[in-house]
């Protein structure tokens, strides 16, 4: 029952402080969906409070070690790519559940972690090749957006998907030491 009353005080949250224009108000949030059908809904993973993943200014980040010290134990460990609710751009409440890279650990709760698309980003200076992984079950090419940094709680994890090999993951890594100035771990 909480997490239902849970559901709808952020669906309201939401709806008062979004975006008010039209396109945004039609579209529905899930508590409104969830008092529409009487369904009860339980938040998606990387979406509970105290738990969800918040997007992160990497301008604003001095401190962190890019690392590859993946562990397949069911914790998210830098050079994993794991599955998580990832919020939309716009930060109005809105996202969806995606892979994500981690590249680092910020406190023994939270990994820092850049999101993935299989959007294809040809010649974007914001995304980087990677090719297709175990992460995705349709084998379709990846891209790793090196603008976005995402703080995920290791409790909003929803699953390990896969761990990337050392050779994109480097790549990964000397691009976002290359722009933001970061160490390597």
């Amino acid at each position: 029952m909480s997490s239902l009353l849970s559901t709808i005080a952020h669906g309201l949250l939401n709806a008062l402080t979004s975006n008010s224009s039209p396109r945004r108000r039609a579209q529905k949030t899930p508590a409104a969906t969830a008092r529409q059908t009487g369904a009860v809904q339980e938040p998606t993973a990387g979406r509970q409070a105290g738990r969800e993943t918040l997007r992160v200014d990497p301008d604003r980040i001095n401190d962190l070690r890019v690392s590859y010290a993946p562990q397949p134990d069911g914790n998210p460990d830098a050079g994993e790519v794991i599955w998580t609710w990832v919020p939309y751009e716009e930060g109005d409440g809105r996202g969806k559940d995606r892979p994500v890279l981690v590249i680092g650990r910020l406190s023994p709760d939270r990994v820092y972690a850049v999101r993935m698309t299989s959007k294809a980003h040809a010649g974007d200076r914001d995304f980087l090749p990677i090719g297709s992984g175990a992460w995705d079950p349709q084998a379709r090419d990846s891209w790793v957006d090196v603008e976005q940094l995402y703080s995920v709680h290791t409790k909003g994890m929803r699953r390990e998907a896969a761990v990337l090999d050392r050779g994109r993951y480097d790549r990964v890594a000397r691009a976002l030491i290359d722009r933001y100035g970061w160490a390597r771990g």
